[in-house]
């Protein structure tokens, strides 16, 4: 039995697992998190609350009750963490997109 050693990726300051990795579901240029999780843009995602308000309690700050911010073009596929990048979803319809991407 060959013995192949494990790669590792430093990426942003964390250290990723090679063999997770695919070139349709990850970004290479992105921040990541402690976790490696894209890092998000606090000031982007307050910028489109204020632009756009919250479906269900039309407010443009604080939480959304049973919406989440999603996307449109996913960061993993090079979208811009930016308000013209987003849109309020359900989160039941958030979980079928996440189930699909």
């Amino acid at each position: 039995m060959k013995l192949i050693p494990l790669a590792f990726l430093i990426i942003a300051g964390s250290t990723v697992p090679a063999y997770s990795l695919s070139s349709s579901s990850f970004c290479y240029s992105c921040t990541r998190t402690k976790k490696g999780r894209i890092k998000r843009s606090k000031t982007a995602i307050r910028d489109f609350k204020k632009t756009n308000p919250c479906p269900a309690t039309g407010k443009t700050s604080g939480p959304c009750k049973g919406y989440v911010i999603d996307h449109v073009k996913p960061l993993k596929e090079g979208g811009a963490d930016a308000p013209t990048n987003m849109q309020w979803q359900t989160e039941a319809d958030a979980k079928a997109k996440d189930a699909v991407e």
